[in-house]
């Protein structure tokens, strides 16, 4: 696998400009260059720096939707599960919910239909259907207080969020794409040509590109791209709700999670999280701003925490918390006043006047990603007619390629790696999959690795993110790349700034383009 820098952009002459590097800004340069499009992504900051590495880290179908009569919502997110679930093995797991019934909560019955909705909206699937679960002296009701009895079981699916996004933009890559990280969208103009679009790299150079047609896919900033368009317009908007989310030591041994039902009517998730804690999550809070989203507070925590502590056996504190992390879900404004009411569906809103389309994304979820991008090329077809159909829901992510049997794949890499830790290795692979050999090299013991920063990171994965997935800060390695940040004490994450530094000096959004 090699790299080629590209250093070349201003007066490019593009098909289709996408600005917004999240998961749907990703999945949208995939689709478009797959299909032979010339397709360039502008993103302000790095990769999934905003609500796509902030999020609950699950693709499911949003059983909680169905009181919203969200029915086709959840049907295509139970469809676009499965699909995923195909595309991405190993960054994308079945997982196991545990849904504890209390007297106060909503009643059997009504839990009981749900899940059999569900288990048919998405229609023949690979996973397990739902049922009852005795919570009694089984592992399922381990943490929680003893007199909850009974429940129910279900299943969805986890997502590592900011990698789905770095391999959606691989393949992008390897279809032929320009991606450009840390390149500030500044404004764009129709002319006779289509649209004159201006950036600034980080460096502070400007960057001028042409473009038959403009996708805004700001996600939270969704707005501030459109008032940086010459006669944009605002034709939707966006409720800005906070979604944060706790980390605490693992509460409970068992690979399953569980969704708690709140006072509130809220549901809470609390998740297996890397290893040796559990993810507690989230809150709905309206913030006027994206800024606004980047911090718990600590009215949240104590929320959190107090749902948690309805069913635990062991109530949290505030001192077991050992990390949080917030973000902006930008849904699409349907003037619900309760932002857990409000739809995660999407709305994409096109304005084609002067014959150079402008399409707008406002909403959705991750779960749906993909769907949203086909719906945009669908709907820029009549400007952007390609050769090629729908595709991306057969040829799967990097990482995945020939992956049948996770399992399976798993035990192989450790067998052709016998000197190096088994849970190693097996981290590798939920980050890279079947790309594991290209991080390791030629690496048999643990010594050929180079610098171990701790936790299960090592010199040469760091490189790896650098020469092949833009890495240009630590904070890129240790947060989104992986969670690294997590294992590392103080120390040892300043040390890692100090080699990435010294390593990767600051570079320019010119010298950031990789093709793979």
């Amino acid at each position: 696998m090699t790299v080629r820098v590209q250093r070349r952009m201003n007066s490019a002459r593009h098909d289709l400009i996408i600005i917004g590097g999240g998961i749907n800004g990703a999945g949208i340069a995939r689709d478009a260059a797959g299909r032979g499009l010339r397709a360039a992504l502008l993103e302000q900051d790095d990769f999934a720096s905003g609500t796509s590495s902030a999020s609950t880290k699950l693709v499911h179908g949003g059983l909680r939707y169905l009181e919203q009569f969200e029915f086709r919502l959840v049907a295509e997110s139970l469809k676009e599960r499965e699909v995923l679930l195909h595309l991405a093995p190993h960054l994308i797991t079945p997982l196991r919910f545990v849904l504890p019934l209390i007297p106060t909560a909503r009643p059997a019955w009504m839990m009981r239909l749900g899940l059999w909705m569900y288990d048919r909206l998405g229609g023949a699937g690979s996973l397990p259907p739902s049922g009852m679960v005795r919570l009694a002296g089984t592992a399922e009701g381990v943490p929680l207080k003893a007199e909850l009895q009974k429940g129910f079981v279900y299943w969805d699916a986890w997502v590592d969020d900011a990698r789905l996004v770095i391999a959606n933009l691989r393949s992008a890559v390897a279809h032929g794409a320009q991606v450009w990280p840390r390149t500030r969208f500044l404004g764009a103009r129709r002319d006779e040509r289509g649209w004159r679009v201006e950036a600034e790299g980080s460096d502070g150079r400007r960057l001028k590109m042409y473009s038959r047609a403009l996708v805004n896919a700001g996600g939270p900033w969704v707005e501030r791209v459109l008032s940086g368009i010459a006669h944009g317009g605002q034709p939707a908007h966006v409720q800005l709700v906070k979604g944060s989310h706790i980390v605490v030591p693992r509460i409970h041994p068992g690979a399953h999670a569980y969704l708690l039902q709140n006072e509130d009517g809220r549901v809470l998730f609390v998740l297996p999280y890397e290893r040796h804690y559990s993810l507690i999550g989230t809150t709905d809070v309206l913030v006027e701003a994206p800024e606004e989203g980047a911090l718990i507070t600590p009215q949240e925590i104590r929320y959190l925490l107090a749902a948690a502590n309805r069913y635990l056996a062991r109530p949290l504190s505030e001192n077991d918390v050992v990390w949080s992390y917030s973000g902006v879900r930008p849904l699409y404004d349907d003037g619900s006043a309760n932002p857990s009411k409000t739809t995660r569906d999407y709305n994409l809103v096109l304005d084609a006047r002067d014959d150079a389309p402008l399409l707008s994304v406002f909403g959705g979820k991750i779960t749906t990603y993909r769907k949203l991008a086909e719906a945009v090329l669908t709907r820029l077809h009549p400007w952007l007619p390609t050769s090629r159909a729908a595709w991306t829901a057969t040829e799967v992510l990097p990482g995945a390629e020939g992956l049948q049997d996770r399992d399976a794949a798993r035990e192989a890499l450790r067998m052709h790696y016998p000197a190096l830790p088994p849970h190693l290795v097996n981290q590798l692979f939920d980050r890279h999959g079947n790309a594991t050999q290209f991080v390791l090299g030629n690496a048999r013991t643990e010594a050929d690795l180079g610098i171990h920063f701790g936790g299960d990171l090592y010199e040469c994965e760091a490189r790896y993110f650098i020469e092949h997935e833009w890495a240009r800060s630590a904070d890129d390695v240790l947060w989104r790349r992986s969670k690294a940040g997590l294992h590392l004490d103080a120390a040892q994450r300043l040390a890692f700034e100090a080699w990435f530094d010294l390593r990767c000096p600051r570079v320019s959004a010119q010298s950031a383009q990789q093709t793979i």
